[in-house]
């Protein structure tokens, strides 16, 4: 009997009350979702602060792939970020314990809802407009700031999931 898989979220069609220009950013967002979800079923949870071979931990991704999320949206929306985002930045990085896998994926969760939300409220003839990275205000736009987002959301899901795997033995 052959699998059954379900399609990528691209091929699944149009994400509903995303803008076309934005389409890409909602199905890499919503696809990371689906793949950190399936690779860490199952994860012990012993080895969430592990760090093979001296890579990033599961629990460093875990949070880093909300924060960013997080940070980058809110430099698209030309906010700063608030005390709270720099105090959850500065944690990325340290074993946090009293994390668990399931507190970080609803984490996870509930910043991708945010971000596909934010993204059906984005007009498209908005999207070359300028933004500022960071402290620095660094100059972009908001394509620029939403398609990083994206780029590299998945750049960490592919780091996550090599960790896990080697975890898992």
């Amino acid at each position: 009997m052959e699998k059954i898989t379900t399609p990528e979220v691209w091929m699944r069609g149009p994400v509903e009350g995303i803008p076309p220009l934005l389409q890409p950013v909602a199905h890499a967002l919503l696809q990371a979702r689906e793949e950190v979800f399936g690779m860490m079923e199952d994860f012990p949870e012993h080895l969430l602060w592990e760090k093979p071979a001296g890579v990033a931990s599961p629990g460093f991704h875990l949070q880093h792939l909300s924060g960013v999320i997080d940070r980058l949206f809110t430099y698209a929306s030309e906010e700063s970020l608030t005390e709270n985002q720099l105090e959850l930045l500065s944690l990325e990085s340290r074993v946090q314990e009293n994390l668990s896998i399931l507190s970080l994926l609803n984490r996870f969760d509930e910043q991708i809802e945010r971000a596909i939300t934010q993204l059906g409220k984005t007009d498209e003839s908005t999207l070359t407009n300028p933004r500022a990275l960071g402290r620095k205000k660094i100059p972009t736009t908001l394509i620029g700031l939403l398609f990083h987002a994206a780029e590299h959301t998945q750049r960490h899901i592919g780091q996550l999931y090599v960790t896990v795997k080697i975890l898992k033995g």
